[in-house]
């Protein structure tokens, strides 16, 4: 359900003990923070008098929305941020994201710290004109990567161009190729998950394929290399996607039972503990991002016609964890 205008609606007994701003969140499928702006904004009466976002509900509170929050006019600020642009010409450019820069600023942001740091401020300060399909917020951005994900994106820096690369995209023309390593041994060495992908209910910010009504969402995966350390076993894996979904390679590959190394927002271990030695407290490694790299993109130009394709290796943080995995036995791995 989108967020309603003058929406009138009675606390259920079952949804007692719930605060207010995650009872609603629920029922408007926004998030939470959006749902605070309302209440900040005293667009949530319950029973006709404002309320506090933590308020505990005991059932058959009548919570009434007046309308959407006020929200101050918003826009991206140019930054001079270093960017690794790997192909670039009058209509569109290639960038290498590093991890931890978020592609753009989230709903809220204003001109201070919270609109800071994002690929989008780079790009504002590198290029001289961006499209602005997306909005001032997302100048460019015709497609995303998470903010602990690196590797290859493409930005548009015109309307036209923007428009006919999303439809590339929508028509899942765009062929684009991650590098991820994995918890564990798959137990296939190739295989395609097509599972449909939503928001989880009780953990906002993760997405689930357990839900039901989620966006179809399709990734195939073929293992690259099995290894054996002393901190477990591991898979390197390359992923291919036909869609993409919010979170969808963690979210897929975590629902195989192998979330991503270093995310553990699906499931991966915070710290690996190596084998117990005699005499010895066993060795510790963590890795403070996700083993998650967009490696290839390959796309049609939408003015010359011509294929454009690039690749971007494994950053040197990726390649240290990996090289700090001693290698070991490993499977059996279909030739390439």
């Amino acid at each position: 359900m989108a967020e309603a205008l003058h929406t009138s609606v009675l606390v259920r007994e079952e949804d007692a003990g719930k605060r207010l701003d995650q009872f609603l969140a629920a029922l408007l499928d926004v998030s939470r923070a959006r749902v605070q702006e309302l209440i900040s904004d005293h667009k949530v009466l319950v029973n006709d008098a404002p309320a506090k976002a933590s308020l505990k509900l005991h059932g058959n509170e009548q919570i009434t929305i007046l309308g959407p929050a006020e929200r101050p006019p918003l826009r991206a600020i140019p930054e001079e941020i270093p960017l690794e642009i790997l192909y670039e010409d009058d209509d569109l450019a290639v960038v290498n994201k590093p991890a931890g820069m978020m592609v753009h600023a989230g709903a809220g942001a204003t001109d201070d710290a919270r609109n800071r740091g994002t690929l989008v401020n780079a790009l504002l300060h590198h290029f001289a004109t961006l499209s602005g399909v997306g909005g001032e917020m997302r100048p460019g951005i015709v497609h995303r990567l998470d903010k602990e994900t690196s590797g290859l994106i493409v930005v548009a820096k015109n309307n036209d161009t923007h428009r006919k690369l999303a439809a590339q995209f929508s028509r899942r023309e765009v062929k684009k190729t991650y590098i991820a390593l994995v918890q564990g041994w798959l137990k296939k060495d190739s295989g395609t998950i097509s599972a449909s992908i939503s928001r989880d209910k009780v953990r906002r910010i993760r997405m689930t394929t357990r839900g039901s009504g989620g966006r179809e969402a399709v990734s195939h995966y073929k293992a690259l290399r099995r290894i054996d350390s002393p901190y477990g076993k591991f898979t390197l894996v390359e992923v291919k996607i036909d869609t993409g979904r919010t979170h969808q390679i963690r979210v897929h590959l975590s629902s195989l039972g192998h979330p991503v190394v270093g995310d553990a927002l699906y499931g991966a271990a915070s710290e690996l503990r190596g084998r117990r030695e005699a005499g010895r407290t066993p060795p510790t490694i963590s890795l403070h991002r996700n083993f998650l790299h967009a490696a290839q993109l390959e796309l049609v130009h939408p003015r010359t016609g011509k294929k454009i394709g690039l690749s971007a290796p494994l950053p040197n943080e990726l390649r240290g964890f990996q090289n700090s995995l001693e290698p070991g036995p490993a499977g059996p791995i279909p030739p390439k």
